[in-house]
């Protein structure tokens, strides 16, 4: 079970930190995605770690400004976002998914994971 939280509303240039924590099983061997759905479009995946091996991935559109990172000991999984925008407003979900032989990194593709968060809102507004 994937539980996310910390959205909430923002001004412009302003940073939120993101919590996914996972119960319920390992995360061993498995990645733990970042996506973000604004209202009309698509899911897309912003950024991506792997729980094992610490790989770490971000879209073009948010380096520099989100940091991922993770807390085994709490079974966490975070996202820094700095220099908020008003296109970063966005239901954000984070989702697992098992990674190892065969996989292609980075995986950001919605459809490859499996365990989904219920997901956390985050607004950026003035």
């Amino acid at each position: 079970r994937l539980v996310e939280s910390g959205g909430g509303l923002v001004q412009p240039g302003g940073s939120l930190r993101l919590s996914c924590v996972a119960s319920g099983s390992t995360l061993d061997y498995h990645v733990i995605g970042w996506f973000r759905q604004a209202p009309g479009k698509e899911r897309e995946g912003v950024s991506c770690i792997g729980w094992t091996d610490d790989n770490v991935y971000y879209e073009d559109s948010v380096k520099g400004r989100f940091t991922i990172s993770k807390d085994n000991g709490k079974n966490t999984v975070y996202l820094q976002i700095d220099s908020l925008k008003p296109d970063d407003a966005g239901v954000y979900y984070c989702a697992a998914v098992a990674f190892g032989y065969g996989s292609t990194w980075p995986p950001m593709d919605p459809n490859e994971y499996v365990y989904w968060g219920q997901g956390t809102q985050v607004t950026v507004s003035s």
